[in-house]
């Protein structure tokens, strides 16, 4: 082996036709498959990391530049001594669960704007409700949806939103830069332009935002700045009649604040993907709230997600290779 190639271990359980293809990048590199465990002996002349939870200790891998994770949230990762490392960059998958996710969200929001919860217990009791004729359905036309954490997730929703005659607001860390920058995307997809909403607020504005919302979206990073960001005054300032989907992750939500909500009445439901604790105890009262829909941490499945991933990978390899910005680099300041 040359001293200009390039070693890449994957500790994913990518395909042969998938790991064949990232070595048809380009003949400097490497490509290894470890998995599930990588070999101590592999650590020291690796430069190039895939990985969804395998990493080595700093003094393991002295040659190693860039870990690109398989997820496109990497707090599980966060707390590994070498993802501080500052000689070694960090890259995710964000954008690849972008379409999935954004049409996971719209199958909350139409479920309950057209009750399918309350008429699946009707089902389940074979019962034909009295008065069917006063259960009446919302079309999401004409509502507004509001978007925390303007994302690629959430950049698809507005969009798919938008053309459903929604009106869009969304909240964004950073106003000043409202278009799409450094950011894997599909073509056609989303809005990199951030034209969509009709309005932009900081993330110290989310109480006044979901006060005219009717579905609140959450498709945020966890950070510590975004932990509980939702808590119990943005549950009171939401409308009664408002539904939250939680897609990012169940920590940027109080979960005893939202049980409490929920309870009360305060909101008109949830739809959950993501919680505090996962799986979620058969303890939550959760399980047993008529207002909520829950599903195992699944929005971003699709069963090409691996190839979607790998055709990421595959475009920062080579840009890796030729000494260009890699996409969806962690800022470690923000923490994604």
């Amino acid at each position: 082996m040359g001293d200009d190639l390039v070693r890449v271990v994957v500790a994913m359980d990518f395909s042969d036709e998938i790991i064949e293809q990232l070595r048809a990048v380009s003949p400097r590199l490497h490509i290894e498959r470890h998995f599930p465990k990588v070999p101590d002996s592999v650590w020291a002349d690796a430069e190039v990391l895939y990985t969804v939870r395998e990493l080595p200790e700093p003094e393991q891998a002295p040659r190693l530049r860039w870990i690109q994770a398989h997820t496109s949230g990497i707090n599980h990762l966060w707390d590994r001594p070498i993802m501080q490392a500052e000689d070694v960059e960090v890259t995710t998958t964000s954008g690849i669960h972008a379409v999935p996710m954004a049409e996971y969200c719209l199958a909350m929001m139409l479920a309950f704007a057209y009750r399918l919860p309350q008429f699946r217990r009707y089902q389940d009791k074979a019962e034909w409700p009295e008065n069917a004729a006063s259960l009446a359905t919302n079309t999401l036309r004409g509502q507004t949806l509001g978007i925390v954490g303007y994302g690629s997730v959430g950049r698809e929703l507005a969009r798919i939103a938008d053309q459903m005659g929604m009106v869009v607001v969304a909240t964004k860390r950073d106003l000043k830069q409202i278009a799409a920058e450094g950011e894997y995307s599909q073509a056609g997809l989303g809005d990199p332009s951030g034209d969509i909403p009709t309005r932009l607020y900081p993330p110290e504005a989310l109480a006044s935002m979901v006060k005219v919302c009717d579905f609140v979206v959450l498709t945020l990073p966890l950070t510590p700045a975004t932990r509980h960001i939702v808590n119990e005054d943005i549950l009171n300032s939401m409308k009664r009649t408002a539904v939250i989907v939680n897609v990012s992750r169940g920590g940027v939500i109080d979960e005893a604040a939202l049980i409490s909500a929920l309870a009360a009445e305060r909101i008109a439901g949830a739809g959950l993907d993501v919680f505090e604790e996962e799986p979620l105890p058969a303890t939550s009262p959760l399980w047993q709230m008529d207002n909520v829909i829950i599903t195992p941490h699944i929005s971003g499945n699709n069963a090409r997600i691996h190839e979607k991933a790998a055709a990421l990978f595959a475009d920062n390899l080579t840009r890796y290779l030729e000494n260009q910005p890699l996409l969806n680099r962690v800022d470690r300041v923000r923490g994604y």
